[in-house]
């Protein structure tokens, strides 16, 4: 958890940071470069069949479906041995982000009547994780490690929210022949896990054919790697006993044929098997979330902001109707929507005891992170660019998100430092444990009771 916890929180200061060069490289003396690059084609092909995109398109539509494919794993674990894993734990994130996505889209629509404007209500249902855990991440040990771990698990729910919105609602029409070919990488996936492959770069294939599909259907691509990663086996195939007794057994051999004389190639056989037990003494999700956490939010997500966060303030018109519209209903959606429909939700569901607030989170911890969710960033500039096709319409909808989300962060952190102090040493809990086993503990009560 702490790895985790670190590489989002560096991952969204370097978000930050792109995101900045992004917005002045466009209101720059050299902005024309900016979209000169973003729109510079480039053709991928195998024989006649080719293609032919601008660099905007394979960044947006093809090199994050590695992020989604992260977001695929994290959703599979979580359900399997985490949070989402038992319905009574899993109970008030789901309550707090369905008010959470719920409350930001009555308000944005409330906002807008226009055929084109009103297309973007899902703009203001997502929270960015990175940008999220970074701030409450700045504020250290005032806030307890239980409301980060419900935080995630909230963010979990909410993506697959917004990936439900973006497949449902954000589709261009459908295409029967393209659900075929994303049957066949499908089967192909399947087949190669079931041949006990390892994940490896061989996956990259039905993957793209998944892709491929998905394009065809008219359904976002980067849906594919969402199904890629709940296909990944979310158990591993050694467990915690296997991995002992085989290291063990390991460890004997290696200690035996070092006693004896011996050729150093003696020594490979038990080697190979210890390095077999430590590899799969871990689920294959769990590995490949591992390898590719760092590559999203260092590399994928700063890249996607670079491209997208570059808004023109020329062809912004701030006094048109179109702008008061979207810019209200996204940025009232995002900071006051967000809080205020988690903390509703959350209090319903308490009060009728479905469940209750996590050990150490008040109703202030709470709005703290009700505050912080209305960080929307990647996902809803990733769901702005597919509701708007106005040039206008889109360069309002990614200003507002940027201003929302500095302006929801600096409330969690107003409010966090206010309604918080620093916990002497040793008072907060070591966050040590496995993102599975932390996060399937954040709730702790044995029965349901209201946490005034």
């Amino acid at each position: 958890m702490d790895r985790f916890l670190h590489v989002e929180a560096a991952g969204g200061i370097l978000l930050l940071i792109t995101a900045a060069v992004a917005f002045a490289w466009a209101n720059s003396p050299w902005s024309s470069t900016y979209d000169q690059l973003w729109h510079t084609p480039i053709s991928i092909g195998v024989g006649t069949w080719r293609i032919e995109e601008s660099l905007h398109f394979w960044i947006n539509d093809l090199l994050m479906t590695a992020f989604f494919l992260l977001v695929g794993l994290e959703i599979k674990r979580e359900i399997v041995e985490g949070a989402l894993s038992d319905v009574r734990r899993a109970m008030l994130p789901i309550a707090a982000a369905i008010g959470g996505m719920l409350v930001p889209a009555v308000m944005y629509v409330a906002f807008n009547s226009t055929a084109g404007a009103i297309h973007g209500w899902g703009v203001p249902m997502a929270t960015d994780i990175a940008f999220a855990v970074g701030v409450l991440t700045l504020l250290g040990s005032r806030i307890p490690a239980t409301l980060r771990v419900l935080l995630l698990a909230l963010a979990i729910i909410d993506d697959i929210g917004a990936i439900l919105v973006i497949a449902l609602f954000y589709s261009a029409g459908f295409a029967f022949d393209g659900l075929l070919v994303a049957a066949a990488g499908i089967l192909i996936l399947f087949a190669l896990l079931k041949m006990g492959v390892r994940p490896s770069f061989v996956f990259a294939v039905p993957i793209l054919i998944i892709w491929v599909g998905m394009l065809r259907t008219g359904v976002h691509p980067t849906i594919a790697g969402v199904i890629a990663g709940l296909c990944a086996p979310a158990r591993s195939w050694f467990g915690k006993k296997g991995f002992l007794e085989t290291a063990r057994e390991a460890l004997d051999d290696f200690q035996a044929r070092i006693d004896q004389p011996h050729d150093d190639h003696d020594l490979l056989a038990p080697l190979s098997r210890l390095a077999q037990a430590r590899r799969e003494a871990l689920s294959p999700a769990l590995r490949v979330e591992m390898a590719l956490h760092p590559w999203v939010a260092y590399f994928i997500m700063p890249l996607f902001a670079l491209a997208n966060a570059g808004v023109h303030l020329s062809g912004v018109e701030l006094g048109s109707p179109n702008f008061l519209a979207v810019f209200g209903g996204v940025t009232v959606g995002l900071v006051l929507g967000k809080p205020l429909g988690i903390m509703a939700a959350s209090w319903i569901a308490v009060r009728l005891k479905l469940c209750s607030l996590p050990d150490g989170v008040d109703w202030r911890g709470m709005f703290v992170m009700g505050s912080v969710a209305g960080i929307g960033f990647t996902m809803a500039i990733f769901v702005s660019e597919l509701a708007f096709e106005q040039e206008q319409l889109l360069a309002i909808a990614k200003l507002s998100v940027l201003l929302a989300s500095a302006l929801a962060g600096a409330i969690g952190l107003v409010f966090g430092w206010s309604f918080f102090s620093p916990r002497p040493s040793g008072s907060l809990p070591e966050i040590t444990a496995s993102d599975a086993e932390l996060s399937s503990e954040y709730w702790t009560g044995d029965a349901p009771s209201v946490n005034d």
